[in-house]
């Protein structure tokens, strides 16, 4: 076991607070995952740069997690340093002219009520997202015929070499569920995005609608990590899963949601190998019964 006790003295000098061996399930919506080594949690940009610094020199692995709610967490835990963001990442600003400011440590939601406070509309398909913003710009979120990218103007990063720079929108390379900052290691600290003015009983009456609708479909009352696929170009995930009479299927604590088959829910002391055990199943059997290729969209990480 790597003895991380200099290590620790040297991020405290940083004033940010680090635990050892935390458990992950305690920081993913899966609430699954063994211990990561050092959980650091980082309130500004100059901590971040000097905590990513720091493990470079020491050769220590280092990974943002967000809300982790896109996550699967290995039982056997992540080597090295995982990194909340607080402080002031998770500030969202409104700047006046429809444009809003939001750390990427804070949460979609708290993006959205802005938008609503200030009576902006574009935001709506956000509304119950539950992720935060660096996660969101790292995949293109997106939800009920909206993205990320089509309210984005900016995204601020921290470069390679610790510098903060900027991308526009079309620098960014977003895709469906993708972007530029997955094929690199930036780290994303903040989004610009342009909305429109609007109604703001109209605002919110969108927002209730669709969180009515993920309400009355979605197993949200299940730890999850949300859809576990990506749409298959003319299919819908749940849709074929169902098809193939998978609906209920489970291995160990990890089942096929009975609400939405798009869904592989935790129904009490899953396993990230059940989790695994299971979505290998479903594509195995979807793709032997339909033809069609199920591509993961939750992220697996640790080990």
């Amino acid at each position: 076991m790597t003895d991380y006790s200099s290590v620790i003295k040297t991020i405290q000098a940083l004033d940010c607070k680090v635990t050892e061996n935390e458990p992950m399930a305690k920081h993913t919506s899966f609430r699954i995952g063994g211990p990561a080594d050092l959980y650091v949690t980082v309130s500004t940009a100059e901590q971040l740069i000097a905590l990513r610094e720091l493990a470079q020199k020491q050769d220590i692995p280092m990974m943002l997690i967000g809300n982790g709610s896109n996550l699967l967490v290995s039982d056997a835990g992540i080597r090295g340093i995982v990194v909340r963001l607080d402080g002031d990442f998770c500030k969202v600003e409104y700047l006046g002219k429809g444009v809003i400011r939001a750390g990427s440590g804070a949460s979609l939601s708290n993006l959205c009520l802005t938008a609503l406070e200030n009576s902006l509309t574009g935001a709506e398909f956000a509304w119950g997202i539950p992720g935060s913003i660096g996660g969101a710009a790292f995949m293109n979120a997106g939800a009920y015929g909206g993205e990320l990218k089509d309210i984005v103007t900016e995204v601020e990063y921290i470069t390679t070499d610790g510098t903060v720079d900027q991308l526009t929108n079309e620098q960014c390379g977003f895709e469906y569920r993708g972007s530029i900052f997955q094929k690199s290691n930036c780290i994303v600290t903040a989004i610009t995005v342009k909305l429109k003015e609007g109604d703001m009983a109209q605002i919110k009456a969108e927002m209730d609608d669709i969180l009515g609708r993920r309400k009355s479909k979605q197993p949200l009352d299940m730890p999850s990590a949300g859809s576990t696929f990506k749409r298959p170009v003319g299919y819908f995930a749940g849709g074929l899963i169902e098809q193939c009479g998978l609906k209920g299927c489970s291995v160990g604590g990890a089942q096929v949601s009975e609400k939405h088959a798009g869904f592989v829910v935790n129904t009490g002391g899953a396993t990230c190998q059940d989790v695994l055990d299971l979505i290998k199943h479903i594509q195995d059997t979807v793709l032997q019964q339909t033809g069609v290729t199920l591509e993961c969209e939750v992220k697996a990480i640790g080990g």
